[in-house]
């Protein structure tokens, strides 16, 4: 006899995956992770191939003999969170080429900020400011409505994140290096970390590629030492991403009509859960004025749960089933 599994639930970011089946009472079946979800970089079949990959592992992890979608008794709802799916649009594209391979009744993609919200809350209510290699920020409540930003650079109005926040490092330090910026400790330090003894050396070894590029995130907990340190220059930086994430979160919480009651608002990417003092202790200084009544606070569950939740939803399970999910991820 084969297995019945209410959600596949699915949290796909751009460096790993992580899939969880979740039967009918809640419990997890198996779970798996795979590689990182690229669809502008491999295209959307090479990405789902990803996904694949990870399914079938969780899925030879089933008790009984089985390895395959066909092998199950029964899969019910797909519930996707992809990075990458940063416009509804691009949710309904990936949505129908999930569909295209049959893995279950029905499929829902959402950006994988909302599994991370998900995670956090008992119920589909708050708003989430995810602070990782970039910044997003979405928010639900439960009658179904959201709100989102598209999230996809300066394009689109954003500031932030880890890359955004060592680029403004540079920036300072290279400019306070050859005179034309105020004098900051970054143009010390920043090279420093690389084991170079001036900003022009960095400079070189990054646009040369002696230093790749993908280092620069190693800049950011620079900053942040650099700013308690009492740096005017990188505390400036680090005032004005707390800005920001005020910014998002405010908005969001008045799309949805939930900055007069109380409400909260969760912190997650690996900038954000750093737990940095000068950075989240202002986030919450600066909500007490524009939303006084938001609870604010660092997410610690792992995404997938949210994707799993969001899922048991769309299935309209009881709130017993939720319950014994979540307790699981405790």
């Amino acid at each position: 006899m084969g297995v019945n599994v209410s959600v596949v639930a699915v949290d796909a970011g751009n460096s790993k995956t992580d899939v969880a089946l979740i039967g009918e009472d809640g419990t997890v079946l198996s779970t798996a992770r795979g590689g990182g979800f690229q669809p502008p970089y491999v295209g959307v079949e090479a990405a789902l191939d990803v996904l694949a990959g990870a399914l079938d592992e969780a899925l030879a992890a089933l008790p009984g003999p089985v390895g395959s979608v066909g092998s199950v008794d029964s899969v019910g709802h797909v519930s996707a969170c992809l990075a990458n799916a940063d416009l509804p649009v691009e949710e309904a594209e990936l949505a129908e080429a999930l569909e295209a391979r049959g893995w279950g009744t029905s499929v829902q993609v959402r950006n994988d900020t909302f599994a991370i919200l998900r995670a956090g809350v008992d119920e589909p209510r708050g708003v989430a400011v995810v602070c990782g290699a970039g910044i997003n920020c979405v928010g639900m409540v439960p009658d179904g409505r959201t709100a989102r930003f598209p999230a996809i650079g300066r394009i689109s109005g954003d500031w932030g994140g880890g890359a955004g926040l060592a680029e403004e490092a540079l920036w300072f330090a290279a400019r306070a290096e050859d005179g034309r910026g105020e004098p900051t400790e970054l143009a010390r330090v920043l090279p420093g970390h690389f084991g170079l003894d001036s900003m022009y050396a960095l400079i070189e070894a990054l646009h040369r590629g002696t230093i790749p590029l993908t280092r620069r995130h190693e800049l950011t907990p620079v900053l942040f030492a650099t700013a308690v340190a009492g740096d005017p220059v990188a505390g400036a930086l680090v005032e004005r991403l707390a800005q920001e994430v005020v910014a998002m979160a405010s908005v969001a919480l008045t799309r949805l009509g939930l900055l007069e009651e109380e409400a909260p608002v969760l912190l997650g990417g690996s900038v954000l859960a750093a737990r940095h003092p000068q950075l989240n202790d202002r986030i919450a200084e600066l909500l007490a004025v524009r939303a006084p009544k938001a609870v604010v606070r660092v997410v610690s569950e792992p995404p997938v749960l949210g994707a799993a939740l969001l899922g048991l939803d769309v299935t309209g399970a009881a709130p017993e089933v939720h319950r014994r999910l979540r307790a699981q991820y405790a």
